[in-house]
């Protein structure tokens, strides 16, 4: 990856996002930590255009936490503080999860 965000692959989702979503989506994919930017900016990249404004504001709220952090919470080399959890962190470590399972399946059947 180059670290610029690819456009998006969804053909449904809408051709002007609004000015919030812009935001966020440049937000996530500019973190500082390459890992950050992969975490944040591969879910945002598939959910932006789906997202409803409580979760856009649990996202604005995590991208307010530490890279370091953020990173150690994601990883399970720290655990998460409660003032962290939420649905949409949730989400965003289901998604990755479910992404890593796609990706050992394919493998396991080549």
């Amino acid at each position: 990856m180059s670290g610029t965000p690819p456009e998006t692959l969804d053909e449904s989702a809408p051709a002007v996002r609004d000015d919030r979503r812009k935001r966020i989506m440049f937000r996530c994919w500019h973190r500082g930590m390459k890992e950050m930017d992969l975490l944040l900016g591969g879910f945002v990249e598939a959910k932006i255009d789906v997202l409803r404004d409580d979760e856009l504001d649990e996202l604005e709220h995590l991208l307010t936490a530490h890279d370091q952090d953020l990173y150690a919470w994601m990883t399970g080399r720290k655990p998460l503080p409660a003032e962290w959890d939420g649905p949409l962190y949730r989400s965003i470590i289901a998604y990755h999860e479910e992404a890593i399972a796609k990706a050992r399946s394919v493998k396991n059947t080549d």
